[in-house]
């Protein structure tokens, strides 16, 4: 049987777990995603897994927090004045919000706090400073012409 090269596009499902083994994503519902090999879509221990395996195979890719979104950085937890923000929608914890860092890149702050007078977003990734796990199924190759 054929197994995907970089380059080639595959279709997989997966099912992502933090280091203790809670499920926070998954294709279930959307059904299959192709990644298109070398094109850095996915991480690279996860493409190294795919070079190699055959439709219908399944893997699990243990990937430590240093390889995956970093650690938790505590700067990155920020106060912000409620009247720095837009009236609607009302913050709530889990919400996103669209910034720029200093050096004008954007970024993403998740609110984990409400207060009257201020919230308290973070900056981290969800996942930041934790080991994450992969276990992917190869449905599908489609090979680079």
């Amino acid at each position: 049987m054929p197994t995907p090269t970089n380059g080639d596009t595959v279709s997989i499902d997966y099912v992502l777990r933090r280091g203790d083994g809670e499920v926070v994503g998954t294709t279930e519902e959307q059904g299959p995603q192709d990644i298109q090999l070398g094109s850095g879509q996915i991480f690279p221990q996860i493409e190294q897994a795919l070079t190699g395996m055959e439709v219908g195979e399944e893997q699990t890719v243990e990937i430590a927090c240093d390889s995956a979104f970093g650690p938790r950085r505590d700067e990155l937890v920020i106060e912000i004045p409620r009247e720095n923000l837009p009236p609607e929608p009302a913050p709530q914890p889990g919400m996103a919000l669209q910034a720029q860092q200093q050096d004008g890149t954007p970024m993403t702050l998740y609110v984990v706090e409400v207060g009257d007078q201020a919230i308290k977003a973070d900056g981290n990734h969800p996942l930041a400073g934790e080991d994450i796990s992969f276990a992917i199924t190869l449905r599908d190759i489609k090979q680079a012409a």
